[in-house]
């Protein structure tokens, strides 16, 4: 064999959100994009905001000396303290340029803060359904994934992380707003897990992190509001990227916070500033942290995807779906009407319609649609989760 065997295993149960992806294209190539109806990939579909690219415009006419050079490891200073002032105003904990470090997107973040924590055989305990490349980060750096179910509803069950934590556990990495569900968890249910990870701390004398992946934030519709983590339990170390609420996914570009008031602050800096280099990242583009600098509050228009998820959710519901209905990023997640999730995305396929799996979040019985599409895919599709439903008997 010519490549290792466990990336070859990886490979046979590798991403379910690109396989479809995959399908989808050959979909295309066969019909016409137009009579394909694309709900697999999370790619944002808005424009990022005008300040993006007059901001862009401005940074790339600068031809200073040393602007794209190297930098410190962390990344620019100007950049990481724009990003310490806006955590201060968010969270209301005062953040330094210290306390950030500039990453390769979320994906990037969450590798350096996993190397930076794990030695070989920590586990780390993740809510079911999760984001599919949660269990390949982990393995990367010698660790295992410990699973916890959610609520019926999606939300935390704090019970079950607790019933998970072990004398193993160096952190909990949990996603809010949710990929898959669109859940936002609540005030109370982050309190609850911050009472449980304290306890479970001093019970296995060991500091359980809670690694926090944020890159939603921004998206939350109507009155939602996403708790602060790092209020209510200072081990935290938030993850964010810039890819979904300003449109850039394709830049790489997010960052790291460590929350000020944990301790061994500085020896956690240190330690993710090396695994930053020394994963290969060495720095976060040059170019998009000095364009951020620029886009003080800056985002898409929330508002359209909220029409977007209110589009397809009356149109599911009419045709029988069930679903609980997300608060926020630009996912839903229906109950196969099928036991056999996979069989009934085939059904979905032969409509020309790309779903992935609940299989491929850990969570068997349920399918996502990523509706950050154009409004015509969502309008046209809808016959055919109709019909689709239908076939399975619903």
């Amino acid at each position: 064999m010519s490549i290792a065997n466990k990336i070859n295993e990886f490979m046979i149960r590798s991403s379910w959100i690109r396989k479809m992806f995959e399908q989808g294209t050959q979909l295309k190539a066969r019909y016409g994009a137009d009579n394909v109806f694309d709900f697999s990939l999370g790619n944002p579909n808005l424009e990022p905001p005008l300040s993006f690219f007059q901001e862009l415009k401005r940074v790339v006419n600068d031809d200073g000396p040393g602007v794209h050079g190297y930098m410190t490891n962390m990344g620019l200073p100007e950049t990481r303290k724009f990003v310490a002032d806006d955590l201060t105003r968010v969270h209301g904990i005062e953040f330094k340029a210290d306390h950030v470090i500039m990453t390769c997107g979320a994906a990037g973040a969450l590798n350096v803060v996993l190397k930076t924590l794990l030695n070989p055989g920590d586990e780390v305990v993740v809510s079911r359904p999760y984001f599919v490349e949660y269990g390949f980060y982990v393995d990367n750096h010698g660790g295992t994934m410990k699973l916890a179910p959610s609520t019926p509803d999606f939300s935390l069950d704090v019970a079950a992380i607790e019933q998970a934590l072990s004398p193993k556990t160096a952190a909990v990495l949990v996603n809010s707003p949710n990929n898959p569900t669109g859940r936002v968890y609540g005030e109370s249910q982050v309190q609850e897990l911050a009472r449980v990870m304290t306890a479970a701390s001093e019970k296995y004398g060991r500091l359980i992190y809670l690694v926090t992946d944020e890159v939603y934030r921004k998206i939350v519709y109507g009155a939602v509001a996403v708790p602060s983590f790092f209020r209510a339990y200072p081990h935290t170390i938030m993850v964010y990227s810039y890819s979904k609420d300003i449109s850039i996914p394709g830049e790489r570009i997010g960052f790291l916070a460590v929350n000020p008031e944990t301790p061994h602050v500085q020896e956690l800096l240190n330690g993710m500033t090396l695994c930053n280099r020394i994963l290969g990242f060495v720095n976060a583009p040059a170019l998009m942290q000095r364009v951020l600098k620029g886009l003080v509050n800056q985002s898409v228009d929330i508002s359209i995807y909220m029409k977007k998820r209110d589009m397809l959710c009356n149109g599911l519901q009419e045709a029988g779906y069930e679903f609980t209905k997300p608060e926020g990023a630009f996912y839903l997640f229906p109950k196969s009407p099928l036991d056999d999730d996979v069989k009934f995305v085939a059904l979905l396929q032969e409509e020309k319609i790309l779903g992935v799996p609940g299989t491929g979040f850990g969570c068997p019985g349920y399918f996502r649609l990523a509706y950050c599409v154009d409004d015509a895919t969502i309008e046209r599709s809808l016959p055919g989760f109709k019909r689709a439903i239908e076939k399975a008997g619903g």
